[in-house]
Order: structure tokens, then sequence, then C-alpha cells
């Protein structure tokens, strides 16, 4: 005879946590090691941007270490490519975005051009778009963020769901 191995035969699923993709400039990567312990805490599955992985495992959180494309007259702009292209593969795999945008060069809630792209992948790839803080009225591309049609969690993460 064989002995049971579990005595309550009804069986609970587990719910697998959301992975969060966090999407921000390169200038807020501090913010996005941040930010991204506070979501693991939560039980979410983050994933964050390669360079920013690799600013907190030197400790060197300095952008002009890592964008030397600008200082090499663009030979290196394929590792911006790769970096780009890495992140849209980790946003068509992940749950939602979230956009951590802070104030920036006098913008309020600033999110660039490479932001802009990676929240364009989501859309397209049909995942919810969170952003942590609200933007300037004044950006002149606000009609293609609101287009994205983003959740705004004024700066709460326990909005994001």
């Amino acid at each position: 005879m064989k002995k049971k191995l579990v005595k309550n035969k009804k069986v609970t699923k587990i719910k697998k946590p959301k992975t969060v993709v966090i999407c921000s400039s390169a200038s807020f990567y501090p913010q996005v090691i941040e930010i991204s312990k506070v979501l693991k805490k939560m039980g979410y599955k983050v994933v964050v941007p390669l360079t920013a992985g690799k600013m907190e495992r030197t400790g060197d959180f300095r952008v002009e270490t890592y964008k030397t494309w600008f200082n090499d007259g663009g030979d290196s702009y394929s590792r911006k490519t790769f970096l780009t292209k890495h992140h849209f593969k980790k946003i068509e795999k992940g749950d939602v975005i979230l956009v951590l945008n802070y104030d920036k060069n006098g913008r309020t809630g600033y999110i660039g051009g490479a932001v802009l792209c990676e929240m364009a992948v989501a859309l397209h790839f049909g995942k919810k778009i969170y952003i942590l803080n609200d933007i300037d009225n004044k950006v002149g591309y606000k009609e293609e963020i609101l287009g994205s049609l983003p959740i705004f969690l004024d700066g709460k993460l326990e909005n994001l769901k």
C-alpha cells in the first residue's frame, strides 16, 4: 500500500509574480536600483537595464563611464544598439513596464527619447505602461506619451497593479 504524500487534496496555485521591466534615463539608474529592491520586497520579479546592473556591481554610477559613444566619435554606437535591442526583448517578455521619471535638465518627470522608444515597444506588445511621476506639460512629445495610455502612479509604487 502506497503512503499518501499529501493529506489535503486541495491544492492552492501559487500566483506567479508579475515581471516588471524598469525603463528610465541612465541618469536615474541609482533610483532604478533602489526601486528594484523595493519592488522585489513587494513580490515582483524585476528587470533592470543591463547598464544599471553593471553600475550597481561596480559602484560607478557616472553615466559618462558607460556612454562611450559620445567620446569615441561614435565608434561604439553598436554597443548602444545592443543595449537597446536587449532591453526591447526584456520588455517583450515582461508583464508590464515601469517608467521611472524624475526631474532632469529643468524638466519635470523627464522622459527621454530612448524611454519613449521603450514605451512604444511596450505598447506594440500590449504591455501595461506605468509612469511613476507626472510629466512636463511642455514636453514636445506629450501626445506620444499619453497616446501609449500609461497609468500614472503619482509617485506611489503601491498603485502598481
